[in-house]
């Protein structure tokens, strides 16, 4: 394995990388060789960028003279003359100890699938998240905030960075510490589309998306949120 110093090289460890071929490291990305197989055209050659964001982009490199640079997967599947497009997680593919590997079989997706795959999706098919709760410090009752929408997200957020939270705070719904607190039974039910009663997964946990970016976290919203997914896989 070739590789540059970088900050990419946060992403992956040293032997995470240690088989794939062609890997450079560069600032806030994972450079890797790729490439998408055709019957009628042989191997169209590029090079895969990954970003932490979950990201992917690629620069071809299928002729001298192409000038194609940062096409998503899909599109470079497309560009490469595969009969058959639409599955590019399994036919472009990276060289891992020599062989050519599927990227859905290696672990350069894993920031993708994390942005992307392990996003909740509604009844609706919108991205959202499962639901939270946030304890109030004055009658230490939880209450509940829905995560549909960046708007709710928003108030979550804001309400999770703030320490001393009370039920006056709410601003989605008219609520008081006078008011009951959820049933135990009901607490359970968070809305993830995997299972009713999940205490938490990769699919409806934000861990950062397109949703509510992870780096626009405040430094206490960051550090009640760890707190609370210890244990969630």
């Amino acid at each position: 394995m070739a590789a540059a110093n970088g900050s990419g090289a946060a992403l992956f460890s040293e032997e995470e990388l240690r088989e794939v071929s062609g890997v450079r490291l560069g600032e806030g990305f994972v450079e890797v060789m790729c490439g998408c197989t055709s019957r009628r055209y042989g191997d169209a050659v590029g090079r895969l960028l990954i970003y932490p964001s979950g990201d992917l982009a690629i620069n071809c490199d299928c002729t001298p003279g192409c000038g194609e640079d940062k096409l998503t997967p899909s599109a470079f599947e497309k560009h490469s003359g595969r009969e058959t497009a639409g599955k590019w997680r399994n036919t472009v593919w990276a060289m891992v100890e020599g062989e050519k590997v599927p990227l859905a079989k290696t672990v350069l997706l894993k920031y993708y699938n994390l942005s992307h795959n392990g996003s909740n999706k509604g009844r609706s098919g919108r991205l959202s998240h499962r639901d939270e709760f946030i304890r109030c410090t004055r009658c230490d009752k939880e209450r509940r905030f829905k995560l549909r929408t960046k708007e709710e997200c928003r108030v979550y957020h804001d309400a999770l960075a703030k320490l001393n939270w009370t039920c006056a705070d709410l601003t989605t719904d008219r609520m008081s510490c006078d008011d009951d607190e959820e049933r135990g039974s009901r607490k359970v039910l968070k809305g993830c589309s995997r299972a009713a009663s999940c205490t938490g997964c990769m699919k409806c946990v934000c861990f950062g998306c397109t949703m509510w970016p992870l780096q626009r976290l405040r430094v206490p919203d960051l550090c009640r949120l760890l707190q609370q997914l210890q244990g969630v896989g």
